[in-house]
């Protein structure tokens, strides 16, 4: 049985991906602190939270890509590339904040939740 302390805390680990718009690597450090500490006492938080930092240490890695492409698109395109990737950035937010909520609300549920297009580094 799932108690509601569980629940609780596994949609807070959820949400403290949103810290990484406060401090730079915040939406990996904050939920991997609250995994760790509690990762022990119950296999529900223990999968929440790899979920949740596995899916904040993918969005980097695509990130990382993303500002790599960033200069040849630049160069070929003579800035204009540029900007399309710019206006591809507000999609990709888009869809970061809805994932993340989601995500909360069914770990609030008492349900697990898969992040979509998310490399499983952590087991």
């Amino acid at each position: 049985m799932i108690t509601k302390n569980e629940k609780n805390y596994s949609a807070l680990i959820h949400l403290s991906g949103f810290s990484g718009w406060l401090f730079p690597f915040g939406s990996i450090i904050v939920p991997l602190i609250l995994w760790t500490s509690k990762k022990d006492e119950s296999t529900f938080i223990d999968s929440h939270g790899k979920a949740a930092v596995n899916f904040h240490l993918s969005f980097i890695i695509y990130e990382f890509l993303l500002a790599l492409l960033i200069v040849p698109i630049a160069f070929f395109t003579l800035g204009i590339g540029v900007i399309l990737v710019l206006f591809a950035l507000i999609p990709i937010a888009i869809l970061k904040i809805i994932v993340i909520i989601l995500a909360s609300l069914k770990a609030n549920e008492g349900e697990y939740y898969e992040y979509p297009f998310t490399i499983a580094l952590i087991k």
